[in-house]
């Protein structure tokens, strides 16, 4: 038995030195590996941003390109990118994608704003998830929404202000660029369209079937004149007030396009 143990000890020591060379070997290729990855052989020295707008977007590209520059390719800290500006709240988010050896390509992923909130006749842009885009974005050619005040902690999370938002923001781009303001009236949300009518939205449910709706009774011959179009039942719509219509309240349904 002797003899047999004293066989068997000469291949474990074998086996356990293969093994602590290869630890060794890894442990020397992870740390090769850390150091080429923050090396100067990989350092970011071209930055390209997209995708930032607005009179911002100098300071944006501007605060993205210092920050990178401290990276190297194979070592991009997104987390850092969005800290360098967190103060722009017209970012949503970045994309970042390393480019060869020296090449940083981020893109700029933003809230556009879709409304003004109005407070005694000053107007701060917001974005459609309620974000104040607080800065130097301009509000105009934005529909307002005339609010008591601006909302704690600078965002919109909820009620008739933030239903009015979603609203808004379902619109289609070339409808929206007419709509005047958005009011609660007592038909529910109301969209007032420049020199046209007013869009009675109801409670905000369905917005998109709703501006589908409304975009076809505008472009209706028929419904020109009228002072009002009710969708809040879209496959309804009704265009009210017109001069043949003896009724002016939006509650009754005076001429309906049929649809």
């Amino acid at each position: 038995m002797v003899a047999a143990a004293r066989h068997l000890r000469p291949p474990r020591l074998r086996a356990r030195a293969w093994v602590l060379l290869a630890l060794l070997l890894a442990a020397a290729a992870f740390g090769a590996w850390l150091w080429v990855r923050d090396s100067s052989l990989v350092r970011v020295e071209q930055v390209t941003v997209s995708g930032a707008t607005g009179a911002e977007a100098p300071e944006v590209r501007q605060a993205l390109d210092q920050a990178a520059r401290e990276m190297t390719t194979l070592h991009v800290d997104t987390g850092r990118l969005r800290k360098a500006v967190a103060m722009y709240p017209q970012v949503k988010d970045l994309r970042a994608e390393a480019d060869l050896l020296h090449r940083l390509n981020i893109e700029v992923i933003e809230r556009p704003p879709v409304a003004a909130l109005s407070v005694d006749g000053k107007r701060t842009p917001v974005a459609a998830d309620g974000m104040l885009l607080q800065g130097r974005l301009s509000p105009a050619g934005l529909p307002v929404v005339k609010v008591p005040a601006l909302p704690a902690g600078g965002r919109v999370t909820g009620g008739q202000t933030f239903r009015a938002l979603d609203a808004i923001a379902a619109a289609p781009a070339a409808l929206r660029r007419h709509i005047a303001r958005v009011q609660i009236g007592r038909t529910g949300i109301e969209a007032v369209v420049e020199r046209g009518p007013r869009i009675l939205l109801g409670d905000g449910s369905r917005p998109r079937a709703k501006w589908i709706a409304a975009a076809r009774v505008l472009g209706d011959r028929d419904a020109a004149g009228a002072t009002y179009i009710d969708v809040r039942l879209p496959e309804r719509p009704v265009a009210g007030g017109l001069p043949t219509s003896a009724t002016a309240d939006p509650a009754q349904a005076s001429t309906s396009t049929g649809a």
